[in-house]
């Protein structure tokens, strides 16, 4: 089992950057295959990017690809996403998620472990 804790999420104006980390605990945060998603106020919960447990392979969805950046570190238990460029409709609640595996997954229901969320608000 593991924990997951996200942070990093905050106000910021259209153009600007964040970088949201997501901290894990318990067990070995390498063996998971790890994923962000994000949801707006009153929509489902929607894939934004994913890698592998090594870090070789990502995966994006197309409306934030050249812009977001998904990465880990294994010898800080932390994945991050980089979002530049932001733009309104990137405003929603982000989530991180794992699952152990040596695959790479994009829909909700193929991850087992959630964190709690990060509000991030992007004004125009």
């Amino acid at each position: 089992q593991v924990q997951l804790v996200e942070s990093g999420g905050g106000l910021v104006q259209a153009g600007d950057s964040l970088r949201l980390s997501c901290a894990a605990s318990g067990r070995t945060f390498s063996i998971y295959a790890m994923g962000w998603f994000r949801q707006a106020p009153g929509k489902e919960r929607e894939f934004v990017a994913a890698i592998t447990r090594s870090g070789g392979s990502t995966y994006y969805v197309d409306s934030v690809k050249g812009r977001f950046i998904i990465s880990r570190d294994n010898t800080k238990n932390t994945l991050y996403l980089q979002m530049n460029s932001l733009k309104p409709e990137d405003t929603a609640v982000y989530f991180c998620a794992a699952r152990a595996s040596i695959a790479i997954f994009t829909t909700t229901r193929d991850y087992d472990y959630w964190g709690q969320g990060t509000q991030v608000t992007v004004s125009s």
